[in-house]
């Protein structure tokens, strides 16, 4: 048992990439700031985007470091300075990445054996660390990128297998047992839900490990999804805490404008430009730092947003079509536009955007993080899910709460970076239309989204749900014993 008088330390394992290290590395410091000594275990380049955070922290007084270890680019194959899934642009590199993090495990383990910590707090996909948690006699909390409702839905399918009924890859059907009806298509699927693939065993692997951990941390809100937290903690029966909006701990204005990298857009342009728009008016597109699309793709979004008429922010990804990757738009396309869109070619401050007032809907690819920002700012969405769990956040957002229309997507893909079917600009255009006009059912969304925005708001204040969360996670690794 640890003595109340010592000072918890919890070391944080996040994986290198933008969807998991960035709200880890903001739980992290939520650690800190409730008076937990905390060290994030990183590499050197992965630590650059966080260090002015963790420093202006540091001059607050709280106890927070980041321990960096060397990425073997070069040993696993990979470019010299590759160290973070966002700088992989092919299946190819994604696996020598896979390798990479292979050959760091045995540098991983030796800094927690070294320190000690009271409290593992791990990736979800750092499996290893249960059975080093175990030989240490401390917790290890697994840190899930997604939240309770794909948690939920993903367990549901695995136990139930309605899919396997289906004959049609596009015909829908019901996920059983869920507190409301999710309707989904097998199209719609993870590959490894459908059939054993190379990933089969790393799945078996990450179900076994929620189970052996001592809880699970998620980027949520009890609100916002609150049927889903106790289907998951007292159905499921794993422990899970909702720590979040994670985001929202960003309140200096320096913290929203470095999180996760150095913008592309200065924030005076970036700010400026949206002072100049009426409130609600700005639909703001960002596809996730890893979606590729392809020129065809991005030449249908670029009409469907000239015919739509409505003021927009578009956060260009690279193109899936070219050799290295690079950004494009049609001829002539941002000439046209000029007067009513912005476009940031890279990384860009998305909190301090989807926070303007002139924003009034968010074109999204369905990353957790993307959808819990959203909900923060009080944004209704327009869903655009492309891979990984995407498919089924979109279902919390159109079919559980309804403040989102889809897009229309119906084809899963395993790599961000694969080509997919081509949504036509009409199916675009109109999804956007039914988020930024002002007709009855836009408006509904827009107050269902702003209501969820002062729910967000008073979890994190004290006394609130999330606060209250963090509290007692707080005790109970004070007070954990090893069985």
């Amino acid at each position: 048992m640890v003595s109340q008088d010592h000072q918890l330390h919890v070391m944080f394992l996040p994986y290198m990439a933008p969807g998991h290290i960035i709200p880890m590395v903001d739980m992290a410091r939520l650690f800190a700031a409730n008076g937990i000594r905390v060290t994030i275990l990183t590499t050197t380049k992965n630590a650059l985007p966080f260090q002015n955070s963790i420093a202006r922290d540091v001059r607050l007084g709280r106890k927070i470091s980041l321990e960096t270890l060397r990425f073997p680019s070069v040993e696993a194959g990979l470019p010299e300075g590759c160290e973070n899934m966002f700088q992989a642009s092919s299946p190819e590199m994604y696996k020598l990445f896979f390798r990479a993090l292979e050959l760091l495990k045995p540098e991983f383990e030796h800094r927690f054996r070294q320190n000690h910590p009271d409290c593992i707090v791990s990736d979800y996909l750092y499996t290893w660390t249960v059975k080093l948690a175990n030989e240490l006699g401390i917790p290890r909390l697994a840190f899930s990128g997604s939240g309770f409702f794909n948690l939920c839905v993903s367990h549901n399918i695995d136990k139930y297998k309605p899919h396997e009924d289906i004959k049609s890859e596009t015909e829908n059907f019901v996920v059983p047992g869920l507190p409301d009806e999710v309707k989904l298509t097998r199209s719609q699927l993870p590959d490894i839900v459908k059939t054993k693939n190379e990933f089969s065993s790393l799945f078996e692997e990450l179900k076994k490990a929620e189970r052996d951990s001592f809880g699970v941390l998620v980027n949520s809100f009890y609100e916002l999804e609150a049927a889903y937290i106790d289907h998951f903690t007292k159905d499921i029966k794993i422990r899970a805490w909702p720590l979040g909006p994670v985001s929202m701990f960003n309140k200096d204005i320096n913290d929203k404008i470095e999180r996760g990298g150095n913008s592309y857009v200065s924030k005076h342009s970036c700010l400026s430009w949206l002072d100049s728009r009426e409130p609600n008016s700005v639909l703001y597109i960002c596809f996730g730092s890893l979606t590729r699309f392809s020129k065809a793709q991005i030449t249908e979004i670029a009409c469907a947003l000239e015919e739509s008429g409505h003021s927009f922010v578009w956060v260009l990804g690279k193109v899936s079509d070219s050799k290295d990757g690079e950004f494009w738009l049609p001829e002539r396309f941002q000439e046209n536009v000029s007067e009513r869109g912005l476009i940031i070619s890279g990384w860009a401050p998305q909190i301090l955007i989807l926070e303007h007032p002139a924003i009034g809907g968010f074109l999204t690819h369905c990353g957790w993080n993307s959808i819990v920002e959203g909900v923060s700012a009080g944004v209704p969405m327009v869903t655009w899910p492309v891979f990984a769990e995407q498919f089924y956040n979109e279902k919390l957002v159109t079919q559980a709460m309804k403040f989102g229309v889809p897009v229309g997507n119906e084809f899963w893909k395993i790599w961000a970076t694969d080509e997919t079917r081509l949504i036509e600009r009409y199916k675009i255009k109109k999804a956007v239309r039914g988020v930024m006009n002002n007709e009855d059912e836009a408006l509904e969304m827009r107050k269902k989204a702003s209501r969820l925005k002062e729910l967000a708001k008073k979890a994190v204040e004290e006394g609130g749900s999330s606060y209250n969360y963090m509290k007692g996670l707080i005790q109970e690794i004070k007070f954990y014993k090893k069985a």
